[in-house]
């Protein structure tokens, strides 16, 4: 199944995407399974299945507005530098152990929602990534056993703040500004992707073929990345794991190239879909003074 979470006439709902429409599952199973998240903690699938038998015809997917797949993670564990094309680019040195950052749920945006440039920053890249999300809570999970773990698997474009990023050593700040984050467009179970380094990911700015590499080069495959992350916190249905980006990002090319807004980015994954959203540049707020927005845009040119 596909699965998503979106918003219709003022209120969220999840169903399952079928072609080019979504069948509604939350007004059947919602007082059981109040969100995606839910169906997914107590494994109902199998009732959702049987929901979609007399779901009606649904709604287009034009017509609806996409949330990120699981709005309400406990944990967004994001991995770095994963692939080695990409550790090269960065010269960053080899090692033993994943590199692991967290985001904020706050920091995401959904399926041909705006990713947002802030108002502090000229650096806004791109990052075409691979999501695990877990269906199964689990610590100190063995190898052997991490991808019974797993409920499904989407899309991410981890949009780095990259000025941000790099005021110290620590990812933080540049990786949660608001709506820098794309979800989506949906989950797919992980019943149709028996073997995810089959997959390739490819990422397009304006068109352009920015990033392309398949699953399998990633440095620390999915399993071990599940077995790491489980070790130093308990993981939880709905949890999701940001596998890491290839090499091609927009900060190492020659010269670099960023986002801004008017852009369009896809990022695409074999087997499950494209992800695809504009960018737009953040407006000052309604209360914001003029002397403000020049501070903001001091700090945007010194940062």
């Amino acid at each position: 199944m596909k699965l998503v979470t979106y918003s219709a006439k003022g209120a969220q709902h999840y169903g399952a995407v079928v072609g080019d429409r979504v069948l509604p599952l939350s007004d059947k199973l919602g007082q059981r399974y109040p969100d995606l998240k839910s169906l997914i903690a107590h494994n109902g699938f199998a009732e959702a299945e049987k929901a979609l038998k007399d779901a009606g015809p649904g709604a287009a997917l034009d017509s609806i507005a996409f949330e990120p797949v699981i709005p309400n993670p406990a944990r967004i564990l994001c991995v770095g530098l994963n692939y080695e094309s990409h550790r090269l680019e960065t010269g960053r040195p080899i090692v033993g152990h994943p590199t692991i950052f967290q985001r904020f749920a706050s920091s995401q945006t959904g399926h041909k929602r705006a990713m947002i440039r802030p108002l502090v920053s000229t650096k806004f890249d791109y990052e075409g990534e691979l999501v695990v999300i877990i269906g199964k809570p689990g610590r100190y999970i063995p190898l052997a056993e991490t991808m019974k773990h797993v409920a499904g698997y989407s899309i991410y474009n981890e949009g780095s703040v990259r000025d941000w990023q790099n005021h110290t050593s620590q990812f933080s700040p540049g990786k949660n500004f608001p709506a820098t984050g794309a979800f989506g467009p949906w989950m797919v179970t992980a019943d149709e992707v028996p073997d995810p380094t089959k997959l390739r990911l490819t990422t397009r700015l304006n068109g352009q073929v920015m990033q392309d590499a398949g699953i399998d080069q990633m440095i620390f495959p999915i399993p071990n990345l599940i077995s790491y992350c489980s070790a130093f916190t308990p993981l939880e249905p709905g949890d999701i794991i940001v596998t890491g980006t290839p090499g091609g990002v927009g900060f190492k090319r020659e010269p670099p190239v960023f986002m801004k807004g008017g852009d369009s980015v896809e990022v695409e994954i074999t087997g499950i879909g494209a992800l695809i959203n504009k960018i737009e540049d953040e407006k000052p707020s309604a209360g914001f003074t003029d002397s403000e927005f020049a501070h903001m845009a001091a700090a945007r040119q010194l940062a």
